[in-house]
């Protein structure tokens, strides 16, 4: 049996990102509270040679997009990746999500077997959709979504499992 792709990405990404905006609002909130400008966030980096908050959104958010067009079959939207400000990252987040939503299931289901090729700065790499998924765009993806997380915790921000988690999808109720 095939992977159903789209329901392994899609809505994977879509809920994730949608708990980043829930943390960049709790981030503004706390330094609301702590009476400083939040544009403090935007320096925030765990060690001096990893790359800043708004440039791990804005990997992670490109990790999600370009992820859904390659298995598609098209084009990605370009973003400028000049967000000055948490509203300008929620923007950079809602885009992302309104482009994840926009394209159809019908053109990324059964793209398990298709192949995928990735630009990366000593040539590209090449494997099938599901490999692609599972084992390069979802761990990069996690991977700055994680750090997003860190940052924000590790500067104040008053999160926790749940915070990155949300909310859980509920089981149907049985029939009958």
């Amino acid at each position: 049996m095939a992977l159903d792709m789209h329901s392994a990405s899609v809505p994977i990404f879509v809920r994730m990102l949608g708990n980043l905006v829930t943390w960049l609002d709790k981030a503004e909130a706390h330094a609301t509270a702590k009476k400083f400008e939040p544009g403090v966030f935007l320096t925030a980096r765990l060690a001096p040679d990893m790359l800043p908050l708004p440039t791990q959104i804005q990997i992670a958010c490109d990790a999600a997009k370009f992820c859904i067009a390659r298995l598609a079959g098209s084009e990605a939207p370009a973003f400028a990746d000049d967000e000055k400000s948490l509203a300008d990252l929620r923007q950079r987040v809602a885009k992302t999500i309104d482009y994840l939503k926009s394209v159809p299931a019908a053109q990324i289901v059964g793209s398990d077997a298709k192949e995928i090729s990735v630009p990366r700065r000593t040539g590209p790499i090449t494997m099938t959709g599901e490999a692609y998924l599972k084992h390069f765009a979802l761990p990069n993806f996690f991977f700055h979504m994680t750090t997003t997380y860190g940052l924000l915790r590790h500067n104040g921000v008053e999160l926790g499992k749940m915070d990155f988690l949300g909310a859980l999808p509920q089981a149907a109720a049985p029939a009958g």
